[in-house]
């Protein structure tokens, strides 16, 4: 019996010590962490401003909308706005973040946040990728479907369909929320 408790009481100890180890590093690391996803959101916003002036983030609608913020040009006009955006993929949820001029048009995203199969659904990662939506959103309509895609376009995201479609609700949601707010801030 005496040889149980002394087995029982060293792994409690070395449990503990080892819980507390990752606590210390995790306190370490943690801000670094904050910090980097940060400075890589900060780049991503900057990357797709399309060389307008970032503005003051407010609230979205509370769903696939995140937050936006106005984009404003030389002259202090409302140029359009840059979106956070959610959406489901594959792999889960996905961040996406998206500029749109004021008529709902997308200038310009990037795919953030995203536990998507590499190699398939990871594509969405590619400048190219994001650029087949630029300027969709407007008179013309974001793709539904990767049907909707020209036969060159289509076969790079296939294979992907559960990624392909929750990019394009999540720009579509994000077009339709720019054009409700037209140019107002």
């Amino acid at each position: 019996m005496t040889r149980y408790i002394k087995t029982a009481v060293t792994l409690f100890l070395i449990s503990a010590v080892c819980t507390l180890l990752c606590a210390i590093v995790n306190n370490m690391t943690a801000p670094v962490i904050a910090l980097n996803n940060e400075n890589d959101r900060l780049a991503a916003l900057s990357a797709v401003s399309s060389g307008l002036t970032i503005g003051e983030e407010m609230d979205g609608d509370g769903g696939t909308v995140g937050y936006a913020i106005p984009l404003t040009d030389e002259a202090g006009d409302t140029a359009g706005y840059i979106l956070g955006l959610t959406a489901n993929g594959y792999g889960g949820a996905m961040d996406i973040i998206a500029s749109y001029s004021t008529d709902g048009s997308v200038m310009a995203a990037k795919l953030t946040t995203n536990s998507e199969t590499p190699g398939i659904g990871k594509k969405a990662e590619n400048d190219w990728y994001m650029d087949m939506f630029k300027g969709l959103g407007a008179d013309s309509p974001i793709p539904v479907t990767k049907n909707d895609l020209p036969s060159e376009q289509s076969a790079l995201v296939s294979g992907a369909s559960v990624t392909f479609s929750g990019v394009t609700s999540a720009l579509r949601a994000g077009s339709d929320y720019v054009k409700s707010l037209g140019g107002a801030v």
